[in-house]
């Protein structure tokens, strides 16, 4: 099978979902002859036409807000925002509009909207432009959160979304687009609410999201031999595959969890709550939360390294929670 890079692999999924359904059709900035911030829309305008390549003003708001308009009469938005950070200027239309009007409607109006963006850090772009706010969009009702870490979760949760008849925020990581894997072609789609064990062990869990999933691969080889570790990616905030975690910790007894957003009040204090909650009784030890610092991102690399878990950091609390 051919290799992707993670850009590869979400393009393919939109040209694909276009092809098979001409009610998907994209939306944002720089998406037309440019082919988007990050090139993952090149061709697309050529190929589809601008009526499905909706290139806008650099306006949030309006993006959101005409992709709500749109999926309420059937047709099934892909809206891309440059950078997470930017949704700010169009939080009304994602939290009171989209996430809200089925539910309002009396099921009456389906939201099938695909909401696009990349966060994170690891670019020295400084406190605006490198956010994790994952946590902002699992704490609203009426939204679907995906987080892929790979190329493979990539194609199969986008294409999945899209079919989707519920709002989806959909959360790349910029330093993930070009990451290679085997990807498969022909149709296929992950279901949402599936974790992936990506490796199995005995004696800590480590749940780790987006970025820190290849973080975390790489601290637990290097303790290979010394402590085994169970790493679980769950690929999807909402719906939360809790019960592989679950399953996980009830094995080791420990549970930690690695995320890049600021560790106050992050996705890692709701797994965390889960688990005390219905498992505490197989707990060896107090779950832990390994994530940034509670400050806005510093520009310079060497500041946002610190402010960050790095691998060195992850090994660290594994030992602490072992030992």
């Amino acid at each position: 099978m051919r290799e992707l890079t993670y850009t590869q692999a979400l393009s393919e999924a939109l040209s694909e979902e276009m092809a098979r359904d001409e009610t998907v059709f994209l939306i944002g900035e720089d998406i037309g002859a440019f082919g988007g911030g990050f090139g993952i829309t090149k061709g697309f305008v050529e190929r589809f036409g601008e009526r499905r390549v909706r290139q806008t003003p650099v306006s949030e708001s309006a993006i959101i807000g005409t992709a709500v308009g749109a999926a309420m009469t059937g047709l099934r938005p892909v809206a891309e925002i440059m950078y997470v950070d930017f949704i700010t200027t169009a939080m009304d239309q994602v939290v009171n509009q989209a996430a809200k009007l089925r539910y309002m409607s009396g099921g009456q109006v389906t939201m099938p909207l695909v909401i696009r963006t990349q966060g994170g850090g690891g670019t020295a772009e400084a406190a605006q432009h490198s956010q994790s706010l994952e946590a902002w969009f699992v704490h609203v009702p009426g939204l679907k959160v995906v987080m892929p870490a790979t190329p493979y979760d990539a194609k199969g949760l986008l294409k999945t979304a899209i079919r989707d008849d519920h709002p989806v925020m959909f959360l790349e990581h910029k330093l993930l687009y070009a990451e290679t894997q085997t990807v498969p072609e022909g149709e296929w789609l992950i279901p949402f609410g599936e974790a992936d064990i990506k490796r199995e062990g005995d004696d800590v869990t480590v749940v780790a999201t987006s970025l820190m999933v290849h973080k975390t691969m790489e601290a637990v080889e290097s303790l290979s031999g010394e402590i085994s570790v169970e790493v679980i990616d769950p690929r999807t905030l909402v719906p939360l595959d809790i019960e592989a975690i679950l399953k996980s910790v009830e094995k080791t007894g420990r549970l930690l969890v690695v995320q890049e957003a600021c560790i106050r009040a992050g996705m890692g204090a709701e797994i965390v709550r889960e688990v005390v909650e219905k498992a505490f009784d197989y707990l060896d030890a107090p779950p832990k939360v390994l994530g940034s610092l509670n400050i806005p991102m510093p520009y310079t690399p060497p500041l946002e390294k610190v402010v960050t878990p790095q691998k060195e950091d992850i090994i660290e609390a594994v030992r602490e929670m072992v030992g």
